[in-house]
């Protein structure tokens, strides 16, 4: 649908959550120059060693409480999640995660590590922020204009918002989504 990543949850209390295997038939169809990026949440180090070992990954998502030197044990471009809400303070994040080639910004939801499909008040973005954003929290072909507008990332994740129920992609709404996005100029 010329998406340029896929993303592959290595969670397994998500409802997204994927094997190995199911993982590595994904990666075995993917068209060339798609890059494939793994979501984890607090996951061992030798969990995932186990799927680095046997897949290949090119960036590694962490959505939990991984601390900077968590997310550098790899040795691989890394994403930190950042579950945004009044308090948090996104400039210190930058500071704290500066070798993350980027934040993935999603909204806080009390209990969750993400995949919630809530936004967030975008205004909470400061716009000196010295790291790359990746936009998620509830994106669908309906904001997904308005939230591109309004915080100018770098990409956006979308994940429930192209579902038709959880951990099922609808493929009209992907293409839905896309045409918006691919419409903006």
């Amino acid at each position: 649908m010329g998406v340029d990543a896929i993303g592959l949850v290595f969670y397994e209390a998500s409802p997204r959550n994927v094997t190995i295997e199911q993982a590595a038939k994904i990666i075995q169809v993917l068209p060339p120059f798609i890059s494939v990026v793994g979501l984890f949440v607090n996951a061992e180090s030798s969990t995932i060693q186990h799927i680095l070992s046997h897949i290949h990954l090119d960036v590694l998502q962490f959505h939990g409480e991984e601390t900077p030197n968590d997310c550098a044990l790899y040795k691989m471009p890394y994403m930190k999640a950042v579950r945004v809400k009044p308090s948090t303070n996104l400039l210190q994040y930058c500071i704290d995660y500066s070798d993350a080639q980027a934040l993935l910004l999603d909204a806080y939801v009390d209990g969750a590590h993400g995949g919630t499909g809530h936004t967030f008040d975008w205004n909470l973005i400061p716009q000196n922020l010295t790291k790359p954003i990746v936009l998620a929290g509830g994106l669908s072909a309906l904001n997904v204009a308005v939230a591109i507008h309004q915080t100018k990332p770098y990409a956006i994740d979308v994940s429930g918002g192209v579902e038709r129920a959880k951990g099922i992609k609808d493929a009209d709404k992907m293409a839905a989504l896309l045409n918006v996005v691919n419409g903006i100029k």
